[in-house]
């Protein structure tokens, strides 16, 4: 298995599976980018559900969560083994176990942006849109060119919680930093931040 413990999955950057960045209204009101709708983010299991994702787990995963598990068991210090861990529960959309692994590696190592990025993706998928905001906060506080962090706050900002003008001003400090910044299908920044100003106006 790939070693991933210093890499943010790409999967946390939240839109980055859909199509592209969609400019204009649905039926005059509805601001379309590439969000992730219900259909797309699975449930987490329950501790008591988790039979239907093991299902879906190839044997070489089922074996490297049980090894990875018995190694965080037999080690409960070992930062690595906590975060692969996190990853391949990630993977499997197990996402309150995701989020116990991820806090751990954190506990042991607390400056990794990567990890605090991906804990902060399982929040929202844990429909908990006010911590997955606090850990994309720490992450870009430990690094704060951390870019996928500073967008996904925006994205939580924007359609979990309603707040617009708080994601412009949360991308427009990346812009700061990173004019040429951009979303993940490419769009520039400073074009999805003109979409969500004029969004704003419509709604006045």
């Amino acid at each position: 298995m790939t070693d991933k413990s210093n890499l943010v999955k790409k999967e946390s950057i939240v839109y980055a599976l859909l199509i592209g960045f969609v400019a204009g209204f649905i039926g005059g009101t509805v601001f379309a980018v590439y969000k992730l709708g219900p259909e797309t983010v699975p449930n987490a299991p329950t501790e008591t559900n988790v039979t239907p994702v093991q299902s879906q787990l190839d044997a070489q995963s089922l074996e490297a969560i049980s090894n990875l598990e018995a190694d965080v068991t037999a080690n409960p210090d070992n930062v690595e083994s906590w975060t692969r861990l996190g990853h391949l529960y990630f993977d499997s959309s197990q996402v309150k176990k995701a989020i116990k692994a991820y806090e751990r590696s954190l506990e042991l190592q607390p400056g990794n942006p990567d990890v605090w990025t991906d804990l902060g993706v399982m929040y929202r998928r844990d429909k908990q849109p006010e911590k997955a905001i606090e850990s994309f906060e720490h992450a870009f506080s430990v690094q704060p060119g951390h870019e996928t962090s500073r967008i996904n706050k925006g994205i939580v900002l924007l359609y979990d919680l309603n707040k617009p003008e708080e994601t412009v001003a949360a991308w427009e400090e990346l812009l700061k930093i990173n004019p040429n910044a951009k979303m993940p299908n490419n769009t520039l920044l400073v074009d999805a931040i003109k979409e969500v100003k004029d969004q704003i106006q419509v709604n006045k």
